[in-house]
């Protein structure tokens, strides 16, 4: 059901095959274990917490939220007796979004029928926490751009960063910001990183970090200027809606074949979040066009 991946000594990985490549991870200490997102489907966290008490032999004393999406944090019940930590907006977003939106799940899917959603207790906002497993000590900081609450989860000594969704084959930032998820790509580059656990997807290499960071900036700033040329159309979603993820430098068979849809929606939230909601046509409306000869200025 999920793939398992030894990245360091007591540092594992773990990846959907269910949902959208999905991932979650775990530090494990001679007494207890911490892990570090769950994933989407309550048969999969099973597995993660199957693994780490019945393999490994530990249980799991703590589960850290990356930020409050379903497939990252519904999972906290099925680590009872563990406490929670994550961003403050995070436990938040869980009980004002979280709690009624699990509900809706369980009517229509009996999977989730036993999910609820528990609320991290540990919180915090700005800074950083230390957390020590064993040898290993884990500084848990912002790290926001894919949506507010997002965190990373550094292993100091192994230089292995759970980044969250702020690390993601396509940057996605529908319900978060694009300049802050600037500022967080290029904070992961100066990290003196070995490993990069992603979101979704694969981990980066330390060898390929540097043109991953480099490709995912260089396509928020391809969207950047889409979405500028089209500011200049009375109706802007046709240059949108023509503008697809290859154009903009990322293929459409990322994230399991998603990236096509998710760089869609990129387009149209970066679009409302630069200049509002945008006008839509009625069938006897002409456009009217701006001169697209005119070059955008250069982004840094």
């Amino acid at each position: 059901m999920i793939q398992r991946e030894r990245i360091a000594e007591n540092v594992f990985s773990f990846q959907s095959e269910v949902y959208a490549l999905v991932t979650a991870g775990a530090v494990i200490g001679p007494n207890w274990a911490v892990v570090i997102d769950t994933l989407a489907m309550p048969e999969e966290t099973l597995e993660i917490r199957e693994f780490i008490e019945q393999e490994i032999g530990v249980p799991v004393r703590y589960v850290v939220n990356t930020h409050s999406h379903a497939d990252h944090a519904w999972g906290n019940c099925f680590f009872p007796g563990a406490t929670v930590i994550s961003h403050t907006l995070c436990r938040q977003y869980l009980e004002e979004k979280g709690k009624p939106a699990v509900d809706n799940v369980r009517k229509q899917n009996q999977a989730f029928r036993n999910v609820k959603i528990i609320l991290p207790e540990v919180t915090f906002r700005e800074g950083h926490l230390n957390l020590r497993v064993g040898k290993k000590t884990l500084m848990i900081f912002p790290l926001p751009g894919h949506c507010d609450d997002n965190i990373g989860v550094l292993v100091e000594e192994d230089r292995v960063l759970f980044a969250g969704d702020a690390a993601m084959p396509l940057p996605y930032i529908v319900d978060g910001d694009v300049d802050e998820l600037t500022l967080s790509l290029k904070k992961m580059a100066k990290m003196g990183l070995e490993n990069i656990v992603q979101g979704h997807g694969d981990i980066i290499l330390r060898g390929e970090i540097d043109n991953y960071i480099k490709d995912n900036l260089n396509y928020l700033s391809n969207i950047r200027k889409v979405i500028r040329k089209a500011s200049r159309r009375k109706y802007p979603f046709e240059i949108l809606d023509e503008a697809s993820v290859e154009s903009c430098g990322k293929s459409r068979v990322l994230i399991g074949g998603l990236a096509g849809e998710l760089h869609r929606r990129n387009m149209r939230a970066l679009y409302r979040q630069l200049y509002g909601e945008p006008l839509i046509p009625s069938d006897d409306d002409e456009e009217d066009y701006y001169d697209e000869d005119e070059e955008d200025e250069d982004e840094e």
